[in-house]
């Protein structure tokens, strides 16, 4: 199988890659985290201009019409520079839900909008009791009039704090687990009866609570159909999930580069603690975790890209190898570098503290280690 990249995508991979390097150093990611926003509206606009934020969307709505490759390849490098722009939640799921689900005015509307840099979203589907069931829904939709009656409140919503739009999974039929009887509807986060609440988690993004009383939306809000919207959410929290692998390694890729630097320079008894053999075989392990962790990426975008029946399983074992080798790499890379690995001021630690949230994002190692094992021996 070839695993070269096209031209294309050996250039967007570049273009992300020379500006993390020379405009997104740690101390300018540190001053992001600290304002009160968590982003950088002009950052976020540079990408824009540079073509970013048009990567998945179809060329009919003024996107590069890309692949899960290439979500991939700008998800690495902004891993790399962890990244606190909001890529993932308003390019690859609010805008992968307008892409697959948007009715023709709603993406005419706002795929440009998000295209240019002037609309940011979020994705409102995770609830207090829900853990980690995205089918888990005890916000409702009811029907009133023209439209629709919201009531309920999402947690940690990626992006809420500055979004102008919000997608929100509502039950407007089934039991409170049922895939059945979920609707996707779009709502303006300036709406009646919209409540946020936004606080900064430990990797320093910005998240917000968000309580929806009687919010009422027309039924044109609805993406996708009525009751259907477990399939969207299924298909585009499936590329999300890679998309986050992707971030991971990137960071790993940074970890295990910086702490290999780091024993070359370090000395101890009067010599580099990397020629230190015990040390030499625990970075062997961080770099195999790391290498590991790209072949599955790989398997896993490979078989969404050629649409193969065995995806779900490859998510499920992409997303505990993630878990998996991420605890090892920035266990190793803290341990390494003693005890400054860990404070504010080295970017080690900072590196640590996303890949700890990337692994709880849509499912921990164990959760999906649950799901493969029910996959694939359950009978």
């Amino acid at each position: 199988m070839n695993f070269d990249f096209t031209e294309e995508q050996g250039m967007l991979r570049d273009s992300v890659a020379r500006y993390i390097q020379d405009s997104y150093d740690f101390d300018t990611r540190r001053s992001i985290a600290a304002s009160p926003e968590g982003m950088s509206h002009e950052h976020w606009q540079t990408f824009a201009e540079l073509g970013w934020l048009s990567v998945p969307f179809a060329e009919e709505h003024g996107g590069f019409g890309g692949s899960p490759v290439d979500i991939m390849l700008v998800m690495e490098e902004l891993g790399k520079g962890i990244v606190l722009e909001p890529y993932l939640a308003t390019v690859v799921l609010f805008g992968g839900l307008l892409e697959r689900g948007g009715s023709a005015a709603q993406q005419a509307e706002l795929i440009p909008r998000i295209i240019e840099g002037s609309c940011q979203g979020a994705f409102a589907y995770l609830e207090r009791q829900s853990r980690h069931e995205l089918a888990d829904i005890t916000t409702t939709a009811k029907a009133q009039g023209d439209g629709y009656q919201i009531n309920g409140e999402k947690v940690v919503v990626f992006n809420g704090a500055n979004a102008d739009y919000v997608i929100v999974s509502a039950r407007t039929s089934g039991e409170q687990s049922a895939t059945d009887g979920i609707t996707l509807l779009l709502v303006p986060t300036d709406a009646a009866g919209v409540e946020r609440v936004s606080y900064r988690l430990m990797d320093g993004q910005v998240v917000s609570n968000i309580v929806f009383n009687n919010v009422e939306v027309p039924a044109e809000s609805v993406i996708g159909a009525e009751n259907g919207g477990y399939t969207l959410i299924n298909g585009v929290v499936t590329i999300a999930t890679i998309a986050l692998a992707a971030e991971a390694l990137g960071i790993m890729g940074q970890l295990n580069a910086k702490t290999l630097e780091y024993t070359k320079t370090r000395k101890q008894f009067g010599v580099a603690i990397g020629s230190f053999q015990a040390l030499q075989h625990r970075m062997v392990d961080t770099f195999m975790a790391y290498e590991q962790t790209k072949s599955l990426l790989y398997r896993a975008v490979c078989e969404l890209d050629g649409q193969g029946d065995d995806i779900a399983a490859c998510i499920h074992a992409l997303k505990v190898m993630v878990d998996r080798s991420g605890r090892l790499i920035f266990g190793e890379a803290i341990q390494l570098h003693g005890g400054m690995g860990i404070t504010d001021e080295l970017d080690i630690g900072h590196y640590a503290k996303r890949l700890m949230m990337i692994n709880t994002t849509f499912g921990d190692g164990d959760y999906h280690q649950a799901q493969f094992n029910q996959l694939r021996y359950a009978g």
